[in-house]
C-alpha cells in the first residue's frame, strides 16, 4: 500500500510540474543583458513572425525574455543592450506557451562564436515560423557617423518583388534589390540629421503605398522617419502582411527601425 501511495504521489507530482510548464506565462530571463562582449556572445531577437502575440525564446532550455515578444517586438528592448550567452553550440526553441495556443514552436541550433553579436529575425506566420540568424557586425566609428544597415522579412503566401530604399535627403537608393529574407551590411550615415526612408519595388523608382480605408482610398507610403545619432547602429526592417496595404488591416506592411548600438 505505501508502495502505491509513492508511486501515485510522483505521479501526481509530475503531472502537476508538466501542467505548470505548459501553463507558464512569463519567467525571469536566465541571461544577463549588456553592451560589452567579455569573452561572452551577444544576441538581440527581432519579431517579424505575423500574428505573434505571446513568444518566447529559450538557449538551451533557459528563458532568455522575461516579458513576450509580440510582431515587431525586440529583446532586449533597451537600445544598446544584448543578451550575454556563453559561446558554442546553442539549442534555441521560440514557442507561445499556452495550451491553447496555435503557433507551431520552432526549434534550431546555432554556433555562437566567442566576441560575436547576433541578430535573431524570427519571420513567416505562426503556422510556419522561421529564422534567420545574422552575424551583427558593429563599428564604432571614429567620427560622429551612425551605422545603418537594411533587411526584408515582410511576409506573402506567394512571390513578390524585391524592394529598394529610398532616401529622401541623399534623394537616392540606400539598398537596392533586397529580396524576403536579406539583410545587408551596415553603412555610414550622417548624425543628426533627420530622414525619411520610402520602400519601393526595386528597380520602380516608384514608392510602395498602403492606402486609407474605403471610400478615401489615400495613398500613404511607407516609410520611416529618424535621426541617426552619433556612433550608433541601426536596422530598419520591412516587416508585416505584403498583402496587408489597408492601414485599418492588422499586421499592415511597415519600415520599423530598431537600434543596434
Amino acid at each position: 500500500m505505501k508502495s502505491k501511495l509513492l508511486k501515485l504521489t510522483a505521479g501526481s507530482t509530475l503531472m502537476i510540474a508538466l501542467f505548470m510548464q505548459s501553463c507558464t506565462k512569463e519567467a525571469p530571463s536566465a541571461f544577463t543583458t549588456q553592451e560589452n562582449f567579455t569573452n561572452n556572445t551577444l544576441i538581440r531577437v527581432y519579431v517579424a513572425t505575423v500574428n505573434a502575440d505571446r513568444n518566447y525564446v529559450y538557449v538551451d532550455g533557459k528563458p532568455l525574455n522575461g516579458a513576450k515578444l509580440i510582431t515587431g517586438g525586440l529583446f532586449p528592448a533597451t537600445g544598446i543592450y544584448a543578451s550575454s550567452v556563453s559561446p558554442g553550440l546553442k539549442n534555441f526553441v521560440v514557442r507561445d506557451t499556452l495550451t491553447a495556443t496555435t503557433q507551431v514552436p520552432l526549434s534550431f541550433a546555432e554556433n555562437m562564436l566567442v566576441n560575436k553579436y547576433y541578430t535573431v529575425f524570427l519571420y513567416d506566420s505562426i503556422n510556419a515560423p522561421k529564422q534567420k540568424t545574422v552575424a551583427t557586425n558593429i563599428v564604432i566609428p571614429a567620427d560622429t557617423s551612425a551605422r545603418i544597415r537594411f533587411a526584408n522579412f515582410v511576409h506573402t503566401k506567394v512571390g513578390i518583388p524585391a524592394i529598394d530604399i529610398f532616401s529622401v535627403r541623399k534623394n537616392a537608393n540606400v539598398a537596392t534589390n533586397l529580396q524576403v529574407t536579406d539583410v545587408t551590411d551596415f553603412i555610414p550615415y550622417p548624425s543628426d540629421i533627420t530622414d525619411t526612408f520610402y520602400v519601393r519595388t526595386a528597380g520602380s523608382g516608384t514608392n510602395l503605398f498602403n492606402f486609407t480605408a474605403a471610400p478615401a482610398n489615400v495613398p500613404t507610403n511607407i516609410q520611416s522617419i529618424f535621426t541617426p545619432r552619433p556612433k550608433r547602429s541601426y536596422t530598419l526592417v520591412f516587416r508585416g502582411s505584403y498583402t496587408h496595404n489597408i492601414t485599418t488591416q492588422a499586421q499592415l506592411r511597415q519600415l520599423s527601425v530598431f537600434t543596434d548600438r
